[in-house]
């Protein structure tokens, strides 16, 4: 075997992904595994989405596209954000990419430079770490807990900056734990940014429409950071789009053009029918996305339930996404035939193993303390799941 180059070393496998791996290769073998892993919305892309890709297919739009996106999606794009999200990119600042994980590549790629300081607030997507390794970045970890719902303050984020510090990443809605920041929590938070020369802030906002409290407020949107900040979105979660790959960021102008020419090494221009239902996705009235938001939160009521009636689990009420992330501590040190769970990584591989359950450990999100479970599935499935865990965690001690 020859060798790979060094940076395979510095990063890690998608701990999201490496679980929803083992899950087929045990269903493959015939057992029933409910899997609670992958972030993925169970609902069909609607109807007139597909429609509008059909369309695209039949009329030829089966060429290659512009690097930064076709003109008509970068327009409604721009569009949109005015629309939804107060915030004015004209087209040029707006570049489409295969799926909003590429988009964040990009800016990252583009901005942190070999020993610039990124910081994440933890608990935080898997890929947001890995990526600012690869760019040769530093990750500063900003830990929150399921006290304060996971959300990291503007005090918190005060006493985190150096002089090296570049960037800071986030999401709101948040993955793994469904937190959603407030526009005062942002307004603070901005603030901070504010102050500080050459400090750029990444907003993660690709749940923006399973958000359950109503109100979502974009960073970009408060004017003493408009030009520090870099919106990513998307069309896969929002409107069941995964399999579309098709991610966006609105970001100053400069940025933009950085990552255009990123991306023009990498991958080039997105999929042109993908594209092309995407524009139909974004320019649509958002209400058609409600119907699926009331279905998740319905079904994080009813995952509170049900996790709140096994021992020793603690649980906050997340307002958006669709996971909860309790705190499962209370189960390192517990021993079954000789094996200890010592961490979230050991519970989650007893649970998939003797519960036939597929959850992601805390510390691939840079919280050990907990687990996630994605409710992204049927009620039946749910429940069973719950009662699985629960009988298998009685045999514990």
């Amino acid at each position: 075997m020859g060798k790979l180059a060094s940076r395979m070393s510095s990063f890690n496998e998608s701990q999201t992904l490496a679980m929803a791996r083992k899950s087929r290769e045990l269903q493959a073998q015939g057992i029933d595994i409910i899997s609670l892993s992958i972030g993925e919305p169970d609902f069909d892309t609607p109807n007139f989405i597909k429609e509008s890709a059909k369309k695209a297919i039949d009329e030829g739009y089966t060429k290659y596209t512009p690097v930064a996106g076709v003109a008509a999606l970068r327009k409604a794009v721009s569009e949109k954000f005015k629309r939804d999200n107060n915030i004015n990119y004209t087209p040029e600042q707006i570049v489409i990419s295969t799926g909003a994980k590429q988009s964040i590549a990009n800016a990252v790629l583009a901005l942190v430079d070999v020993g610039d300081e990124v910081i994440i607030p933890t608990p935080t997507w898997v890929s947001y770490v890995e990526i600012v390794k690869l760019a040769g970045g530093i990750p500063v970890y900003l830990n929150t807990n399921i006290e304060q719902d996971f959300k990291f303050t503007a005090d918190q984020l005060q006493k985190k900056l150096t002089p090296k510090t570049k960037l800071l990443i986030f999401s709101s809605p948040c993955n793994p734990s469904g937190s959603v920041f407030t526009a005062d929590e942002l307004q603070a938070i901005a603030n901070v940014i504010a102050s500080q020369e050459e400090l750029y802030v990444m907003s993660d906002e690709i749940y923006e429409h399973i958000n359950f409290t109503g109100q979502h407020t974009s960073m970009a949107s408060f004017a003493n950071v408009y030009d520090r900040t870099i919106t990513i979105n998307g069309v896969s979660k929002g409107f069941a789009m995964t399999g579309w790959r098709i991610g966006f960021m609105g970001a100053p102008l400069w940025i933009a053009q950085a990552c255009e020419k990123m991306q023009g090494q990498f991958t080039s221009g997105a999929c042109s029918i993908a594209q092309m239902a995407a524009i139909t996705a974004v320019l649509a009235n958002p209400d058609v996305t409600k119907e699926m938001c009331k279905a998740f939160e319905r079904r994080r009521d009813l995952m509170i339930k049900l996790l709140s009636e096994i021992p020793g689990f603690i649980i906050n009420k997340p307002q958006g996404a669709f996971y909860i992330f309790p705190n499962v501590t209370a189960y390192y040190g517990k021993k079954i035939d000789g094996f200890e769970i010592n961490n979230s990584s050991d519970l989650c591989m007893f649970l998939l193993h003797r519960a036939h359950v597929a959850l992601v450990s805390g510390d691939a999100f840079g919280d050990d303390r907990c687990v996630r479970f994605s409710y992204a599935t049927s009620d039946d499935k749910l429940i069973e799941s719950v009662k699985r865990i629960k009988e298998a965690l009685t045999i514990l001690n």
